[in-house]
């Protein structure tokens, strides 16, 4: 059970320390070497802030800037300029660096001592040397980014043990609204790490003990809307036969529910469904007060399709002097939320829902586990001189608030809707990225008979793109588990048409059989969602398969028209333009591509696409370079390599030619340029250059 906060003392000092390797420095005064051992310190910011230095608490300086310097420095990452730190303490003081440099100096009072100094200032800017020192709240954050599935129960017992209280308990800095704002932002971030220690807590104890019934109780303070945390109580209660308590518990939440007009649906059916499990049967009536409705029927298991979901918060304006709502963090969310319902790969809540909460004050973390979504974006924006704006994004899992992905965005506002249109595509990309690569590697961890239709087209595409035949049958037999499971979710379908691709353009089966079955396979998946941009893009790919170019360039131009951050979409128009059609149109999408997806597994692809567009240009050097860096790729293919050969060749870099002429030959003896060609549908400008290349590597 957590401590309510309280101030530290020194016992609690005197544990932490003994559980400390004490730093040993040596010193040499009068020709003899003399050894001081300095004992690392132990910063408390969860709950009353306190700092001991071995045994004994260190006495901090009264000022409430001081010590929210200290915290503010021990949590940073990074140097701080003093103009961001004068900034974030001062409202317009007089002296705001004069101030700065009598705070630090109060913290070198207390922090510094022979032989370590851990206030460093260097000309503009200043840091904590904290060497061996141990801050709890950085402890939370390090062990929450190794996951806490890999915790034991002491090791949870143990984190849950270091939540004194809210993130500096009692610290709050009057006037100093940028301080006010930092200190919100962390307070809400680290209650969102109490609760998903105190989850894992809970569903690690035995079900109906009581550190059980303690730890999900201390869960519910601090999330009273987290369905889960009802139905984890729920679970306990009904399991030690405690079933009055349950329905008293249900009937006091109903009405919390109603009060904040949310829907108490879901927790009631998770004690109807608890009481099922646990209890005799003859027990099946919930006692809520009479004026509620009814509980409606719960729905039969895979009756609806799960997806990924996300909540996206609006952006708050971090600008000095700003405190109103609305203007362009509104505007930015409302893109954003928009553009990712067009990518339909997963379930996006709507602004009216993410805005109402933000009105009362909910933070992104607290919305997550409300609306139980599995990730939750937000940030922050700030204006800066020179009209330039940056934006911070963050995106983080909701139940383990493990921070998968976080971004600082910078431009010049020259042009409002130009500017939302170049971050939010980038934020856009980057999300739905991080998403799908999180789904993927959890649907890997699974036994395969256990993967629903989102987990089997997940664990589908992991395989696809390993782009080797082995794997391009795991892949197909994944995605058509999904087809099985749910034959209306047209991403799947679209996989099963690339698995096809693949074997006709890498020749892994009959070429003409293997191209009927992709455009087969991407009807299908039309037919399933026509505006899913995935099935529109598969299309597209199949009908270049076939030679109809123009229909292949139609499918993909929709496939983009749906979802303009449709990376993969982008791609494909590259890879058809480079070939025999508009080169400086190939050369634009792969730009564009990159930049929407820049870690993507088919970065390969895009860079070799844009080496085709150029080398049709005349522009041989370039063209060789960017062929290379698609080679030197790990999941590069032999046809990638054969790119880089004959843009190698017309570059006149012929010792590097060589060089990847012999590697083709290692992995696939005998493949010459008619294999080359067959693969693709070049022009007829594009494929004289190919065949030119080769004749010149037969004359050398």
């Amino acid at each position: 059970m957590p401590r309510e906060p309280g101030p530290v003392d020194g016992v609690a000092c005197k544990r932490r320390n003994a559980l400390s390797n004490p730093r040993v420095e040596g010193s040499v005064e009068d020709g003899v070497e003399s050894r001081v051992e300095i004992a690392p310190l132990q910063w408390q910011l969860l709950g009353p802030p306190a700092i001991c230095r071995g045994a004994e608490p260190l006495p901090l300086p009264p000022s409430r800037k001081v010590r929210g310097l200290a915290a503010y420095l021990a949590l940073a990452t990074h140097e701080i300029s003093r103009s961001h730190l004068c900034e974030l303490l001062w409202d317009l003081p007089n002296d705001p660096r004069g101030e700065l440099r009598w705070c630090l100096s109060k913290l070198r009072g207390v922090l510094d001592e022979p032989g370590h100094a851990r206030v460093l200032a260097n000309g503009e800017t200043v840091r904590l040397d904290l060497g061996a020192d141990e801050v709890d709240a950085l402890t939370v954050v390090r062990t929450l980014q190794g996951g806490l599935d890999a915790l034991d129960l002491p090791a949870l017992r143990s984190l849950a043990e270091r939540f004194r209280g809210d993130f500096l308990h009692g610290l709050e800095i009057p006037r100093s609204a940028a301080y006010s704002a930092w200190l919100t932002a962390q307070r809400r971030r680290f209650r969102a790490a109490h609760v998903a220690v105190l989850e894992r807590l809970a569903q690690t104890l035995p079900q109906a003990s009581d550190e059980t019934f303690a730890t999900v109780e201390a869960w519910l303070r601090l999330a009273p809307f987290d369905s889960r945390a009802h139905e984890c109580l729920f679970n306990a209660l009904a399991a030690g036969g405690r079933l009055r308590e349950g329905d008293e518990h249900l009937s006091a939440s109903a009405r919390q529910y109603e009060a904040e007009g949310q829907d108490w649906a879901p927790i009631g059916l998770a004690w109807r469904a608890a009481k099922q499990r646990h209890a005799a049967p003859s027990v099946d009536v919930i006692s809520v007060p009479a004026a509620r409705p009814p509980l409606p029927e719960e729905p039969a298991p895979g009756s609806a399709r799960r997806r990924a979901s996300l909540a996206v918060m609006p952006f708050a304006d971090r600008t000095r002097g700003v405190s109103m709502r609305g203007g362009l963090g509104d505007g930015l969310a409302h893109d954003i939320i928009t553009r990712l319902a067009k990518l339909r790969s997963m379930f996006v809540i709507a602004q009216g829902t993410v805005f109402a909460l933000d009105e009362r004050h909910v933070g992104a973390e607290e919305a997550g586990r409300r609306l139980n979504v599995d990730y939750v974006a937000g940030g922050s924006l700030r204006h800066e001189p020179g009209g330039r704006v940056s934006v911070t994004v963050q995106l983080s899992e909701a139940r383990s608030a493990r921070v998968l992905w976080a971004e600082v965005f910078a431009g010049k506002l020259d042009n409002t809707f130009g500017w939302l249109d170049e971050i939010g595509d980038r934020i856009v990309a980057a999300v739905a990225g991080q998403i799908e690569v999180a789904e993927r590697n959890r649907a890997i961890l699974k036994a395969p008979n256990s993967l629903d239709a989102w987990e089997a087209h997940h664990r589908g595409l992991w395989h696809m793109m390993r782009f080797n035949r082995e794997d391009n049958e795991q892949a197909r037999h994944f995605f058509a588990t999904a087809v099985r499971l749910d034959p209306g979710f047209a991403r799947p379908h679209a996989g099963l048409s690339f698995t096809h691709f693949q074997d006709a353009f890498l020749g892994w089966a009959e070429r003409g059989e293997a191209v009927e079955a992709a455009y087969r396979t991407a009807s299908q998946g039309l037919m399933a969602d026509d505006l899913d941009p995935a099935a529109r893009w598969a299309l597209g790919r199949a009908q270049w398969l076939r030679g109809r170019q123009s229909e292949a360039l139609a499918e993909l131009d929709t496939s983009v028209d749906l979802s303009p951050n449709f990376a993969h979409g982008h791609y494909t128009l590259a890879f058809v333009h480079a070939q025999s059609g508009d080169p400086n149109a190939a050369v634009l999408e792969s730009d564009h591509s990159r930049a929407l997806s820049p870690f993507d597994p088919m970065i390969f692809a895009m860079m070799a696409a844009r080496a085709m567009a150029l080398m049709r240009l005349g522009r041989h050097d370039e063209a060789a370079d960017w062929a290379l860096k698609a080679a030197a790729r790990p999941n590069a293919h032999l046809h990638i390599q054969g790119i880089a050969l004959y843009c190698l060749r017309m570059a006149g870099r012929h010792d590097e030619a060589e060089q990847v002429a012999a590697g083709i030959q290692r992995n696939q003896p005998g493949y010459g340029v008619e294999d080359h060609l067959l693969a693709f549908r070049y022009g007829s400008d594009a494929e004289a250059l190919i065949r030119k290349a080769w004749a010149l590597g037969a004359r050398g």
